[in-house]
């Protein structure tokens, strides 16, 4: 039975973050009716410029509390949180476009609730998943890639027993987990270290465990990981 558990080496640098995990399991994600997603994306990008009042685009507040966050790991130059790079493409004018269901269902309450989100395909896991610091030979293919990639040691990833999963916390994706039109069961996260927006937090899993459950049915449930709840069953 996989779990997903958060080491204590994050919890050194990151004690007040909480992450939300929503646990598909037994969905659709091969139903392709294209313009629903496409109308979840635009009034997602609509309201995220509400997070984009500051001229200057890093003074932000979503976009400086990750880069301050950032700073506290060894990183690849230029790598940047999720959000960072959903809103900028905002900024530009430039279109979310459709992946897949599951992808368009995260990207889209990302966008409206200015945190980042991610998402896994659990039948691709070896052994546990675990969040926390890299020792440095951990395997990664990052998504369009064919040649390993391992992260530094220090940087903050998720992996489990054949690899590394998200590089520098949540910014690429690993090949070998993405989800895709198969996936059936999923592990979808939302990740919160502002504090003061702990109920926009709550919000965004309820509505994201919502439209999974609505659009591509299955079983759907929410778990939130803090410090004081360091791991979890993936399945019950």
């Amino acid at each position: 039975m996989p779990r997903f558990i958060i080491e204590d080496d994050f919890w050194s640098l990151f004690p007040h973050a909480k992450i939300g995990t929503v646990i598909c399991q037994g969905i659709d994600n091969s139903k392709r009716d294209v313009e629903i997603y496409e109308k979840l994306l635009q009034e997602a990008e609509k309201e995220a410029h509400t997070f984009l009042s500051m001229d200057e685009f890093s003074r932000n507040p979503v976009i400086s509390v990750w880069r301050e966050a950032f700073q506290k790991f060894k990183t690849k130059k230029g790598a940047r949180c999720s959000i960072e790079a959903l809103l900028k493409r905002v900024k530009n004018g430039n279109q979310i476009g459709n992946i897949n269901p599951l992808v368009d269902i995260y990207n889209s309450i990302s966008l409206r609730y200015g945190l980042p989100c991610g998402g896994e395909d659990i039948d691709t896991f070896a052994g546990d998943i675990r969040l926390t610091q890299a020792n440095g030979t951990e395997a990664f293919i990052p998504l369009g890639s064919d040649e390993n990639a391992p992260p530094y040691e220090g940087e903050i990833v998720y992996k489990d027993d054949a690899g590394a999963i998200c590089r520098c916390w949540n910014w690429r994706e690993a090949q070998r987990t993405m989800l895709t039109e198969r996936t059936k069961n999923a592990f979808l996260c939302i990740e919160l270290i502002d504090e003061t927006r702990s109920d926009e937090f709550h919000m965004a899993l309820k509505e994201l465990s919502d439209l999974v459950s609505q659009h591509l049915g299955g079983i759907v449930r929410i778990e939130v990981l803090d410090r004081n709840n360091k791991e979890m069953s993936i399945f019950e």
